[in-house]
C-alpha cells in the first residue's frame, strides 16, 4: 500500500521524500490545482514506462511534462512570440502549452509519444516545489487507471493505484478539478486541443484572436484527453435528460430538478447556485459517488455550454462515448 503524507502539515518531509521516489525511477501522485497527478521524471525512460504500465495507458497517448518555471521550460521547448505571451500570462496554472521540442532536451520520446513536440505546463501549488527541487520535468497524466474518472482526492488516488504506489502527496480537495486546457499555436493561429480549467474566453480577450475548436473529437492525438472514449465511469452515461428512469444516478446543475428523480439511486447536484467552476470542481468527484451508488446508468441534466461549461461538457461526451 502507498505510504500517504499530508504535505500540508509535513511539507518539507513530502517534498524530500517525493523526490527520494522519483530519484529512484518510480511514479508519486502528486496534488495540482486541477487533478491528482501521476508524477515521474521525464528524462528517465523506464520511469515513465511504469506510468504508462501502472495506468494501462496506450503510447501513443503522449504525456504533459510539467516545469517549475519558464527557464526550465526554455530548455526543453521552442517558443514562439503568441505562446511566450500565453505562458507569461496564465502560469502557473490551468494551461498547457504544445511546442516544438528543443533537440537538446532531455525529455524521452516515450514521454511524446515520439512526437516532436511537447505537451508543457507550469502547475500552481505544492507540485511545483517538487519539481523545482527535483530539478527536472515530470511527465504526469491524471493519477487514474487509463480512460476512468480523474481523481481529485489522495483518497481517490489511493482507492484505484494505491496498491501500485509507493507515495501519495496529500494536498486535500483540487481546487479547479479539471485537467488543463491545451493550446496549440500554428502559423499565428490558436488551436484548442482540449478545453479545461482555463475558459478559453479568457485567452482570447488576452489575445484578440479567436479559438479554433477541433472539428471531430479523438481524430488525431497530438496531446492527452483526445481520445474519443475517456473519463468514464463503470456506469453508462446519459446526457441531456430531460427525465431519471427509475434506479439511474442523477447528476443535475442549478437546483433543476427533473422528473422522475425521487426514484433516482441517488441525486447530486454540481452547483445548487448555478456557478460553472463550483461544478467543474464537483464533477469528478460526483461521478466517482454517482458510480459508487449501483446504479447502471449515470443521467446528467443539461448543463450550459459557455466558459467553463465547454469543458465539462467535453469531459461527459467522451465519458458518454462507446468504449472499446
Amino acid at each position: 500500500m502507498a505510504e500517504i503524507i499530508d504535505t500540508r502539515t509535513e511539507p518539507e518531509r513530502a517534498i524530500e521524500r517525493a523526490c527520494a521516489v522519483l530519484a529512484e525511477g518510480e511514479p508519486v501522485a502528486i496534488p495540482t490545482e486541477t487533478v491528482y497527478g501521476l508524477a515521474a521524471d521525464a528524462t528517465n525512460p523506464d520511469a515513465i514506462s511504469r506510468i504508462y504500465e501502472m495506468k494501462g495507458r496506450p503510447r501513443f497517448n503522449p504525456l504533459i511534462s510539467h516545469v517549475s518555471d519558464i527557464a526550465m521550460a526554455e530548455a526543453h521547448v521552442t517558443f514562439d512570440p503568441l505562446s511566450r505571451r500565453l505562458a507569461e500570462a496564465f502560469w502557473p496554472g490551468p494551461l498547457t502549452l504544445i511546442l516544438p521540442q528543443r533537440a537538446a532536451s532531455s525529455v524521452h520520446a516515450l514521454a511524446s509519444a515520439g512526437l516532436d513536440t511537447l505537451g508543457i505546463r507550469m502547475p500552481d501549488g505544492f507540485s511545483r516545489r517538487v519539481i523545482a527541487r527535483f530539478g527536472r520535468p515530470l511527465a504526469a497524466p491524471s493519477a487514474n487507471t487509463s480512460g476512468k474518472i480523474s481523481p481529485t482526492s489522495a483518497a481517490h488516488v489511493d482507492a484505484d493505484l494505491g496498491p501500485r504506489l509507493k507515495l501519495i502527496l496529500d494536498a486535500g480537495s483540487a481546487e479547479i478539478g479539471l485537467e488543463s486546457t491545451i493550446i496549440k499555436v500554428e502559423d499565428g493561429a490558436l488551436h484548442l486541443l482540449r478545453p479545461g480549467g482555463l475558459d478559453v474566453c479568457d485567452i482570447e480577450k488576452l489575445t484578440g484572436l479567436a479559438v479554433s475548436r477541433p472539428e471531430s473529437a479523438g481524430a488525431t492525438i497530438e496531446a492527452p484527453g483526445m481520445l474519443a472514449s475517456h473519463y468514464a465511469p463503470g456506469a453508462a452515461v446519459r446526457l441531456e435528460a430531460g427525465d431519471v428512469r427509475p434506479g439511474e444516478a442523477l447528476i443535475r446543475f442549478g437546483n433543476a430538478a427533473l422528473p422522475g428523480e425521487e426514484h433516482a439511486a441517488i441525486v447530486l447536484d454540481l452547483s445548487p447556485t448555478g456557478s460553472l467552476r463550483e461544478a467543474a470542481a464537483n464533477l469528478f468527484d460526483y461521478m466517482k459517488k454517482a458510480d459508487a451508488s449501483g446504479a447502471a446508468t449515470i443521467a446528467f441534466g443539461p448543463i450550459p455550454s459557455e466558459g467553463l461549461g465547454e469543458a465539462i461538457l467535453d469531459r461527459l461526451q467522451r465519458a458518454a462515448a462507446p468504449r472499446d
